[in-house]
C-alpha cells in the first residue's frame, strides 16, 4: 500500500507542475522514512552527491558545451555547405541537407534538443523559403534531430550505463548502425514527400564545389574522429572524449575565427540549465533508488512478469509497449533514471543483454520525444518553425514509423545494434 500511494503521490506531484526531481525525492524520503524511519535520512544528501558525481556523468555537460562551441563557431555552416554540395541535387534536397546535417551534428552534441534548435533556427526558415510547408519543415528537423540520442555520442546512453551499472563506450558502438539505418529511413520519407508536392533541388552536383566545400568543412570532420576514434581505438574513456571534443571544437571555432561570444554564451546558459535538470534527477532518482532497493520492487516486478512468461522476446515486447507509453509523457532523461533500476534485475534474470536493452531504450526514448504530449522536441522544432503541433504530428508521423520500424528491427535481429560491440569488443 505504501508502495502504491508513494506512485500516486508522484503523479499528483507531477500533475500540479512539481519538478519531476522533487516529485522523486519526496516520495523516496516518504518510502525510507516509511520502511525505515528518521534514521534512514541521516546519510541522504551525502548519497545524492555521489550519485551525481560519478565520473561518467561528466560527459554530459561536456559534449554540450562541444555542441555549443561548434554552433557558436561557424562549424554548422561549414557542415550545411558541405552536405548540400554533396546531396543538394536529389529532389527535396534541403529536407536532405537538413536529415544528413543532424547526422553530423549528432556526433558532437549527444542532445536531440541542442541540435533542433541549432539546425532548425538555419534551416527551417530556408526550406519554407523554398516551398517546404511548416508543419513539412518541422517535421523533418524534429524527427532527423533524434539521431543525436542514437548516434554516439549520446546523453541518454550515459544515463543508462549510469543506471544500469554497463559499459558507456559499448552503448555507443551499439548506437552506430541503427543511426545511419534511421537517416537513411528518414531520408527515403523526405524523397517521397519531396515528389509528391513537386519540391525543388538545391544546386547541381558539382565536383569542384563539393571539393571546396569539403576543404572548408574539414577541421570540423576532425570532431567526430576525435570523439569516436578515440573512444573506438580504447585511448580514452567516453568522459575523457568530451572534454577532448571541447578543446577541438574550441580550436576548431579559433581556425575559422568566427566565434560569437554572444551566441556561446547564451548557448553555455541554456546548456547549463539542460545538465542541472539532468543532474538534480539523478541525484533524486538515487533517494528514490534507495526505496525501491529496500521495497524489494524490482525484484518482486521481474518475478511477476517471469512468472506470465520467460520467453526474453516476449519480455522485449512487454517492455517496448511500456517504454513507448512512458514516453509520452516523460522526458528521456527521467524515463531512464526513474524506470531502467527497476526493470534491469527482469533483464538480467531473462538473459538478455543489457547493452541490447539499453539501445531498445534509447530508441524508444527517440520516438517518444516525437510524441505528444511532452514531445521536448517535436515543441522546440515547431516554436521554430512557429507551425501548430497537431499540424505537424500529422506530417511526422510518417518519420516517427521509420524509427518504430528501426526499433522492431534491433529488438529482434540483435546483431544489428550487436555485431559492431562483438567485432570490437568480442
Amino acid at each position: 500500500m505504501l508502495i502504491i500511494g508513494i506512485v500516486i503521490a508522484i503523479i499528483l506531484m507531477i500533475c500540479i507542475n512539481v519538478p519531476i526531481a522533487i516529485a522523486l525525492a519526496v516520495g523516496g524520503i516518504i518510502g525510507l522514512l516509511g520502511y525505515e524511519g528518521w534514521g534512514s535520512l541521516v546519510t541522504i544528501a551525502l548519497d545524492m552527491y555521489d550519485g551525481a558525481t560519478k565520473f561518467s556523468l561528466i560527459a554530459i555537460p561536456m559534449f554540450v558545451l562541444a555542441g555549443a562551441i561548434m554552433n557558436a563557431g561557424g562549424v554548422t555552416d561549414r557542415l550545411i555547405n558541405f552536405v548540400s554540395a554533396l546531396i543538394g541535387f536529389v529532389r527535396g534536397g534541403l529536407a536532405m541537407v537538413n536529415i544528413g546535417v543532424s547526422l553530423f551534428f549528432a556526433e558532437i552534441s549527444g542532445s536531440a534538443v541542442a541540435d533542433v534548435a541549432a539546425m532548425g533556427s538555419v534551416l527551417i526558415p530556408q526550406m519554407k523559403k523554398r516551398g517546404y510547408s511548416g508543419p513539412l519543415a518541422a517535421a523533418v528537423t524534429s524527427s532527423s534531430a533524434s539521431l543525436a540520442i542514437i548516434i554516439p555520442p549520446s546523453i541518454p546512453m550515459i544515463l543508462y550505463a549510469t543506471s544500469a551499472g554497463t559499459s558507456v563506450e559499448q552503448l555507443f558502438v551499439a548506437g552506430i548502425i541503427p543511426g545511419l539505418l534511421g537517416a537513411a529511413g528518414l531520408m527515403f520519407v523526405a524523397y517521397i514527400f519531396a515528389r509528391r508536392y513537386d519540391l525543388p533541388t538545391e544546386e547541381a552536383f558539382n565536383v569542384a564545389r563539393l571539393r571546396e566545400t569539403f576543404w572548408d568543412a574539414l577541421p570540423a570532420f576532425s570532431l567526430p574522429v576525435i570523439i569516436l576514434g578515440g573512444i573506438f581505438g580504447g585511448f580514452v574513456t567516453a568522459t575523457e572524449a568530451a572534454g577532448l571534443a571541447v578543446l577541438a571544437a574550441f580550436v576548431v571555432g579559433l581556425w575559422y575565427n568566427q566565434l560569437d561570444l554572444r551566441h556561446l554564451r547564451r548557448s553555455m546558459l541554456d546548456g547549463g540549465m539542460q545538465t542541472a535538470v539532468v543532474m538534480l534527477l539523478v541525484a533524486a532518482s538515487v533517494v528514490m533508488g534507495g526505496f525501491l532497493t529496500r521495497a524489494q520492487l524490482p525484484q518482486d516486478l521481474a518475478q511477476g512478469i517471469l512468472d506470465l512468461t520467460s520467453n526474453k522476446w516476449m519480455i522485449l515486447l512487454i517492455l517496448n509497449i511500456f517504454f513507448l507509453i512512458i514516453g509520452f509523457f516523460l522526458h528521456s532523461a527521467a524515463a531512464i533514471i526513474l524506470v531502467v533500476p527497476i526493470v534491469i534485475p527482469l533483464i538480467n534474470a531473462a538473459g538478455i543483454d543489457p547493452i541490447h536493452f539499453g539501445l531498445v531504450v534509447t530508441l524508444n526514448l527517440a520516438i517518444g520525444q516525437q510524441t505528444p504530449p511532452v514531445a521536448s522536441v517535436l515543441i522546440t522544432a515547431c516554436a521554430v518553425a512557429r507551425a501548430n503541433i497537431w499540424a505537424v504530428s500529422k506530417v511526422n508521423i510518417w518519420f516517427v514509423l521509420v524509427l518504430l520500424a528501426v526499433l522492431m528491427m534491433c529488438t529482434y535481429i540483435p546483431a544489428i545494434p550487436m555485431f559492431l560491440v562483438h567485432y570490437f569488443y568480442g
